[in-house]
């Protein structure tokens, strides 16, 4: 076809959408900023650590295992993914931890020893979410998102109230289990889509189907083995990758794009495919009277969280941990409102810390440690190194409260990361670390738009757009943008 796809950013949607419009015959040349592919799920080396700089949890393996199909191929040719078990552990306070089991008779028999006939409730509980998660996957999150219609097929309309998109994830679990534990082991899943329970549509309770039927899994070497694996698929279909190569302008005129200038030259298009951050795109790359959107639009859209990251390598290994922990020992609505309703730094945190060399020796020394600590955050707030080194001093403080283990003073390697490098790596709007929240009126079509309305041959990927947040999403998203585009030149 020799039409010409220059695709911004590197990312999961990115390595999607460019080897799916490179099968289809067209010439597909990737952009990246940074000096490394990846998006937010680079990796770095340090010292004999391999840290993986963003995702961790691997949920929804058939949304691999279809990217991979469509090639040829497997996960398996790429790398090793094992089950965790425990899926994750939490703890909430001294001697008050729960490891999840994988196994899911073992998890009913956890739940009724907590709270007799939650147990049963868990197996109602689930099969509401697994029809969710079935219907939204063939559904929802395959389709553009670009208008209502696409949503008007009488069996959408007629699952409409089974999927429970009126009433929130909180008001299910909170109906059905009364435990506060349970609760919040039930609500966790949806806070990686960037809104509090009590605003996340109840249709999310689909993630609890992925997370405690279809398991948490990790492919050894790493998350960035995956992105490895995509950059493979790639570039056997000839396309071609440009790291250290921001995009600093849209070249449009009489509403169609004519090239993008980068920092070292001007190529000439036939499509672009902005998968680096929506808002830079629309609002940096574009002129004023291309933009999809307002700034006004910009501002009243409802965020995910930022997030506090720490990298940590120590210099020997931590009994306690597993390789999911969560430190849901403090006030979780608390936090949640210092997030998303009255936004400020944590007064008590909950937080997150993985520990992937328990699973997987190559990430870290022999006899050492690798952690990678995640606080939520909202996004926007002001970031400086002071405020950085007194959390981590909160964190590591309730870390010892926890496991009785004080790992301060066995670290041989630290680095911080925050809003700021969000925004300098990124140009993640705000700083966010999620894209934008997945609340009732950001869902399905009421997203930013994957096509744009002004610009002919201009196209929009990743978690700022349908179908949302998280490694799978942004898949789906590469490659249903790539097969719009497809469509599109199929009835010229």
């Amino acid at each position: 076809m020799n039409k010409k796809v220059a695709v911004i950013g590197a990312g999961f949607s990115g390595l999607a959408a460019a080897s799916v419009l490179a099968k289809a015959g067209y010439s597909v040349t990737i952009f990246e900023k940074n000096d490394s592919i990846g998006g937010r799920a680079r990796k770095f080396e340090q010292d004999g650590f391999i840290f993986d700089m963003g995702p961790s949890w691997y949920w929804m393996p058939e949304v691999f295992e279809h990217f991979f199909n469509q090639f040829g191929k497997t996960s398996s040719d790429f790398y090793q993914l094992v089950r965790l078990d425990p899926s994750y552990t939490v703890f909430f306070g001294k001697d008050s931890s729960m490891p999840l089991p994988a196994d899911y008779q073992k998890l009913k028999e956890l739940f009724e020893g907590i709270e007799p006939g939650s147990g049963k409730s868990l197996d109602v509980f689930l099969g509401e979410a697994e029809y969710k998660y079935k219907v939204g996957m063939k559904e929802f999150v395959w389709k553009p998102g670009l208008s209502i219609m696409e949503f008007a097929d009488i069996r959408v309309v007629l699952s409409l109230f089974k999927l429970q998109m009126l009433s929130s994830v909180a008001s299910q679990v909170e109906k059905m289990f009364k435990n506060r534990k349970l609760r919040e082991i039930l609500k966790f899943p949806v806070l990686f889509l960037g809104a509090t329970p009590e605003n996340t549509p109840a249709l999310y309770s689909l993630m609890n189907y992925a997370d405690m039927k279809l398991g948490t899994w990790y492919p050894l070497g790493g998350m960035f083995k995956v992105i490895e694996a995509f950059e493979s698929i790639a570039k056997e279909l000839g396309v071609k990758i440009y790291t250290g190569t921001p995009v600093e302008e849209i070249v449009v005129q009489d509403e169609t794009i004519k090239a993008i200038r980068t920092n070292t030259d001007l190529y000439d298009v036939d499509y672009v495919i902005g998968s680096a951050d929506y808002h830079h795109v629309d609002q940096q790359l574009l002129s004023e009277e291309y933009r999809n959107y307002s700034g006004s639009y910009w501002d009243k859209r409802v965020l995910a969280p930022s997030s506090l990251l720490f990298y940590l390598g120590l210099s020997r290994k931590v009994e306690g941990l597993y390789h999911h922990n969560l430190f849901f020992d403090r006030n979780f609505d608390l936090h949640a409102a210092e997030i998303y309703t009255d936004p400020a730094w944590p007064k008590e945190p909950l937080f997150y810390l993985c520990c992937p060399s328990k699973t997987d020796p190559t990430v870290a020394p022999e006899g050492y440690e690798n952690i990678f600590i995640l606080m939520p955050l909202a996004p926007g707030l002001n970031d400086s190194e002071e405020l950085r080194e007194q959390y981590f001093n909160l964190i590591c403080d309730r870390i010892f409260e926890n496991i009785n283990e004080d790992i301060r003073k066995d670290i041989v390697f630290k680095r911080s990361y925050c809003i700021n490098d969000f925004k300098s790596d990124y140009n993640a709007f705000k700083g966010n670390a999620y894209g934008l929240a997945n609340t009732l009126t950001q869902t399905a079509f009421l997203k930013p738009k994957i096509k744009s309305d002004k610009v002919r041959n201009l196209y929009y990927a990743g978690q700022l757009t349908s179908p949302g947040p998280g490694m799978p999403p942004s898949i789906i998203s590469g490659q249903v943008v790539a097969s719009h585009i497809i469509n599109q030149e199929k009835e010229k």
